[in-house]
């Protein structure tokens, strides 16, 4: 058992519940805090992932949530992430409440969009794999022409490594390892 002055002690305006004048109080078991609550882990990581050219427009893009339903807003919501991102050397921005992570190579930027609770390493992750696999793919020339003459690939890859939201991580066909 803690020692009473170990205890916590309340802040001032907590009411006169919280420190009784016969002694020490025991610590009170309230319910926490709304926004201290953490979120039920999820496996559905990824909310978008888009690939837009050095004026903002959009080569390939996919939504993996209902955030932005329509094709007005979800071009509007590029917009507003190139407008931010393009001028800065970060890799991260937090935009509208949700996680941003982007990379840019030559004459494209890459974007991966999670939620604001989302753990940008992982995020991080499906970008590395994103840009290594269009590299390989696009035999080390990830820009917008050769993006154009390969969209059918590009697609293939963005499939691979995102499963409806959920990242897939690849897998080694040789001895079966992560």
């Amino acid at each position: 058992m803690q020692r009473p002055e170990a205890w916590p002690r309340p802040h001032p305006g907590e009411g006169a519940a919280a420190a009784p004048a016969g002694g020490p109080a025991p610590p009170a078991r309230g319910r926490e805090p709304a926004g201290l609550r953490l979120q039920e882990p999820s496996l559905y990581t990824i909310k978008a992932v888009f690939i837009l050219d050095n004026d903002g427009h959009r080569l390939l893009a996919k939504y993996y949530d209902d955030t932005f339903p329509s094709m007005k807003e979800q071009m509007a919501f590029e917009k507003n992430v190139f407008n931010k991102t393009s001028r800065t050397d970060s890799e991260i921005a937090f935009f509208g409440g949700m996680t941003i992570v982007y990379k840019s190579s030559i004459d494209l930027f890459l974007y991966v969009v999670g939620s604001s609770y989302e753990n940008e390493l992982m995020l991080m992750s499906v970008l590395t794999c994103l840009f290594e696999s269009l590299n390989h793919v696009l035999r080390k020339n990830v820009e917008k022409r050769w993006l154009l003459e390969n969209m059918d690939g590009a697609f293939l890859v963005l499939d691979e490594i995102v499963d409806g939201g959920f990242f897939s991580l690849p897998r080694n066909k040789l001895n079966g390892r992560y």
